[in-house]
């Protein structure tokens, strides 16, 4: 079945309104207005209606949306109906957390892999995963990788998307504080967790500013 593509700024808040479902659902919630979910999702309720639309859901005059059944239209649209497995390569710090998080699998995203370079580490297990060397990405025994999460140093980050990328996989979730060309049919999300805390920064500046009474400091 061919379905309208969905605007990018709207597949990023799906996720938000599905976490919002699952809490709604769990607490018994039957229906919810573009109303409540806005204010729950953080957005403001025209949004709501217009990103739902591109789902062909358009909720109920007085009733609104109901919650289990706009759950299974996210859910579907997203992909989530069926688990993506997930290879991390780079098993540092930040690695080792990711590869104990057991949310992944919980939302369908099992963690199936575990790749470095290091002899140290190659051969250890990580949350019953072994850690396997990254030459061996790609083998038929490991079975089809949907996601690879980078979380190497920026250096080697390329290199290794580029391993990925001929070993078959097409999503990739880059922690590595660098910018990776890829071909067109693979997607890359960028998590950068310095510009990140540079936004906090300014907000937290902001804040402090407001309840001081002052306007923050000008450039020039």
């Amino acid at each position: 079945m061919t379905t309208r593509r969905i605007p990018d700024a709207t597949v990023d808040r799906l996720p938000v309104y599905l976490r919002v479902l699952l809490d709604l659902a769990a607490g018994g919630q039957t229906t919810v207005s573009s109303e409540q979910l806005a204010e729950l999702a953080g957005v403001n309720a025209a949004k709501v209606r217009k990103d739902l639309s591109h789902l062909g859901s358009y909720g109920t005059r007085g009733v609104g949306y109901e919650v289990d059944y706009l759950r299974f239209e996210i859910t579907s649209r997203l992909g989530l109906s069926h688990e993506s497995a997930v290879a991390i390569v780079g098993i540092g710090n930040l690695g080792r957390a990711l590869a104990n998080h057991a949310g992944f699998r919980d939302r369908g995203f099992p963690v199936t892999a575990l790749f470095d370079v290091d002899d140290a580490k190659v051969g250890t297990e990580v949350d019953g995963h072994v850690i396997r060397h990254l030459d061996t990405v790609g083998d038929p025994e490991l079975g089809p990788i949907s996601i690879g999460v980078l979380t190497t140093p920026p250096a080697v980050a390329q290199e290794v998307a580029n391993r990925l990328v001929a070993a078959g996989v097409t999503a990739i979730l880059n922690f590595a504080p660098i910018v990776i060309a890829v071909p067109d049919h693979v997607t890359v999300r960028k998590v950068d967790l310095t510009l990140e805390l540079q936004v906090l920064s300014y907000h937290q500046q902001r804040n402090e500013a407001d309840a001081a009474g002052d306007t923050p400091p000008m450039a020039g």
